[in-house]
């Protein structure tokens, strides 16, 4: 099976293959997923308590799933503060956008002490206006942010903004510097080696099949079995499929992917010279960013809806849209319009109903626990989603069990076929309301009304 772009390029440098659970295993903990959530919960955990035994089990490789194949756009949740707000209150809102914000710095800081080159670049986002509609769209949120003595962001004038993100189709915006790329599928292949040099047991290529809640819990795996202390779901987007009773508390929606050959000089000559990630104010953003190497990709979410949260074939090939993603690419890179593409994928992104992840106690068992919804923000957040995790299979009392981020899914979609054609009438709403906006046209009423439903699926908040 051909793999996407990156963490095919992470296996060239790291091809090592844990083995798959044979027998009968015992762990103080059993984390079921080796992505970022439950890498990150893995070492958390592990730095807090050395003494603890953690096996991690994992379907197919590590990083396989949504954590190797996303755009690498290292971002916070300053942007939507305002839903935050609305959501927690003032002062949990407050102190998530920090906390977000130096999970940065501390996926940064990670990298440099063990020694894992995942290409992070610290440069920032800009989040940019494509069509003259989407100008000012962040004033709200900077103005609430500055209140709260947050300065996340700051106005450049139109010509800088165009300057730094190498396309004069960005009209307007706003840098954060509180943001990073990375090349995703060698973080998590990092953090897999760094994980097993504290210990952890991983074992890849070994589906959980069933477990039994109890006092210990047993998971059951094809040709073994773990009887740990405590049980932990780190499983995203496949949690809707394995677990019924969350088909309604997350959508699967495909976010889609292009790369370009290597082409440094004519990304210099655009301007676009260093790590800056660039995210439009669509609902379902175009973003795009650069490599180390000098390609340039560019990706947009919203695309391919999954019925009753089953993890589609198409989820694995190649994107159906890399014609309109290629056509996009050379809209805002004109210069590259004879560059070949190197490759195209796409991944399922776990949508809440909120935009936010959420975690708790599996139906209320007290020693298993969950963790997924990132909603297309996975990259900087699952490293709190590590913290949330770590806190409560330790069972500590802190700023992060007692968050109401723990209090399960907050919402619900409809139920299918309402869910599927509900989301299709929306996204396609979103797309002639948006097209109508780049044309300059007012778009219908209607495209309008029905596009505001989809508002917890964008990258900030909207005016």
């Amino acid at each position: 099976m051909k793999r996407p772009f990156w963490i095919e390029q992470a296996l060239f440098g790291d091809g090592d293959l844990a083995p798959a659970l044979q027998g009968e295993a015992r762990a103080d903990l059993c984390i079921v997923g080796g992505g970022f959530t439950g890498l990150w919960t893995a070492i958390q955990t592990k730095q807090q308590a050395p003494h603890l035994d953690i096996v991690i089990l994992e379907s197919d490789l590590c990083g396989a799933g949504a954590s190797g194949r996303n755009g690498g756009c290292l971002l916070t949740w300053s942007a939507k503060y305002l839903t935050l707000r609305r959501l927690f209150g003032e002062a949990e809102a407050v102190r998530l956008v920090k906390a977000s914000e130096a999970a940065v710095g501390h996926i940064e800081s990670f990298c440099r002490t063990h020694g894992i080159d995942a290409e992070l670049r610290m440069d920032g986002t800009l989040y940019t206006a494509t069509s003259t509609a989407q100008i000012g769209t962040m004033a709200q949120v900077m103005k609430a942010l500055e209140e709260q003595g947050i300065r996340s962001y700051f106005e450049l004038p139109p010509q800088e903004v165009a300057r730094r993100s190498g396309s004069a189709r960005n009209l307007a915006g706003v840098y954060s510097p509180y943001a990073a790329t990375v090349h995703p599928g060698k973080l998590v292949r990092g953090l897999r080696r760094v994980a097993l040099q504290m210990g952890i047991r991983i074992h890849e290529r070994t589906p959980m099949t069933r477990f039994e809640a109890g006092t210990p819990v047993v998971a059951y795996t094809p040709s073994g079995s773990v009887c740990a202390g405590k049980l932990v779901l780190a499983m995203n987007a496949w949690m809707a499929h394995a677990f019924p009773q969350f088909e309604r508390s997350i959508a699967i929606v495909s976010s889609d992917m292009v790369i370009t050959e290597r082409c440094p000089e004519l990304l210099g000559a655009s301007g676009l010279a260093d790590g800056v990630s660039v995210l439009d104010s669509r609902t379902f953003v175009y973003y795009y960013r650069s490599t180390p190497d000098g390609r340039l990709m560019l990706g947009k979410g919203g695309n391919t809806f999954a019925w009753r949260g089953r993890i589609a074939p198409v989820f694995d090939q190649r994107s159906p849209y890399e014609e309109q993603l290629t056509h996009a690419l050379r809209e805002f890179f004109p210069a590259l319009s004879k560059t070949p593409i190197t490759a195209s994928w796409n991944g399922p992104s776990d949508r809440s109903v909120t935009g936010f992840p959420f975690f708790g106690r599996y139906e209320g068992q007290p020693n298993v626990f969950y963790g997924f919804g990132y909603s297309g923000n996975g990259v900087g957040p699952s490293y709190m989603g590590g913290q949330i995790l770590s806190s409560l299979t330790l069972g500590l009392d802190n700023d992060w069990t007692r968050s109401p981020l723990t209090q399960g899914p907050l919402g619900q979609f409809p139920p299918e076929p309402l869910r599927y054609v509900g989301s299709i009438v929306v996204r396609n709403a979103i797309r002639r309301k948006e097209r109508a906006e780049d044309e300059g046209r007012q778009p219908w009423p209607v495209d309008r009304m029905l596009s505001k439903l989809a508002n917890a699926a964008g990258k900030a908040d909207k005016a």
